[in-house]
């Protein structure tokens, strides 16, 4: 098991756009295993690549929280293509430990993927794989959850953070 430290709310690293995966290999397979390894470990449902400090489009998602291996999604180079409803509901970063806050995101989304094997497949998901799929993407371009509030609750989340981290 490799659990590897989380960025967290602040750092630079965080901000940046990813760099899409061109083939694929065998320390992406660790580096997918240690995603996993982390997101169990941190009780998340997903987690991206740049929350560990790699700038890649490479993301893993399990809404099951590791009780079904079925359930496990990797994103290799994923990009939105449609968005179907809404669905209003709590949502926390494992970048953000300790804030959650209510977020309106698309009730069902599509995603186009690229396997490890190089193949482009479409994704669906529903709900909490909806709104998973939204969370991870921002992360590989660059955008915390937090951004989507204005600047004055931005502000009362920040000082919210930085007192829980002190």
């Amino acid at each position: 098991m490799a659990v590897r430290p989380v960025l967290t709310w602040g750092d630079p690293r965080l901000k940046i756009n990813s760099s899409d995966i061109g083939e694929w290999t065998p320390e992406l397979d660790q580096l997918v295993a240690d995603l996993f390894d982390t997101t169990y470990a941190e009780e998340g449902v997903g987690l991206a690549a740049p929350q560990v400090g790699v700038n890649l489009n490479l993301a893993v998602i399990d809404t099951s929280c590791g009780a079904d291996p079925s359930a496990r999604i990797v994103l290799v180079n994923p990009e939105v293509v449609k968005e179907e409803g809404s669905q209003v509901g709590p949502e926390g970063c494992l970048s953000i430990p300790g804030i959650h806050e209510v977020l309106e995101r698309p009730m069902k989304v599509w995603v186009r993927n690229r396997t490890p094997q190089g193949e482009w497949v479409e994704l669906e998901g529903e709900e909490l794989l909806a709104r998973a799929f939204c969370h991870e993407i921002d992360h590989l371009r660059g955008r915390l959850f937090v951004e989507y509030f204005g600047p004055v609750k931005r502000q009362i989340l920040q000082r919210k953070f930085n007192k829980s981290r002190a």
